[in-house]
């Protein structure tokens, strides 16, 4: 994946390379692959990315705001009361619930608190089971 991403940005396709050059960072990341995670790194920055983060998928994958918003709202807390507490309209806390819900790998709020303390590749061995 890592020598496709980089084909596709030394063909001049750094757009089209990114997604596969982050796709590639998160695995070596998942997989603990220092040299790869270096490498994947570099060829992102090579295509003009600047990556806050390598996962894509699991709780490292939250930004601050949206790690914010899923403990509230694990904590039971309903999207206004969490918008009202954090001083975000209702719009924001569904953004982040919703893109939360997807790198967490949920469908809904009662698996926020799990999600959160299981690694991402834990969790889908649990849910394979």
């Amino acid at each position: 994946m890592l020598d496709c991403g980089r084909a596709l940005r030394e063909s001049g396709q750094a757009v089209a390379a990114r997604p596969v050059l982050r796709h590639a960072a998160d695995l070596a990341v998942r997989l603990g692959a220092g040299l790869l995670i270096s490498t994947a790194t570099s060829e992102l920055y090579a295509t003009g990315a600047r990556p806050r983060r390598l996962h894509l998928r699991g709780s490292d994958a939250l930004t601050p705001s949206e790690r914010r918003v899923v403990l509230l709202a694990a904590e039971g807390n309903t999207n206004s009361t969490i918008a009202s507490s954090l001083h975000v309209s209702m719009k924001t806390v569904e953004s982040h619930l919703a893109r939360s819900f997807r790198k967490l790998g949920v469908k809904s709020r009662s698996e926020l608190g799990a999600a959160l303390l299981l690694p991402a590749a834990q969790r889908e061995e649990t849910m394979a089971i």
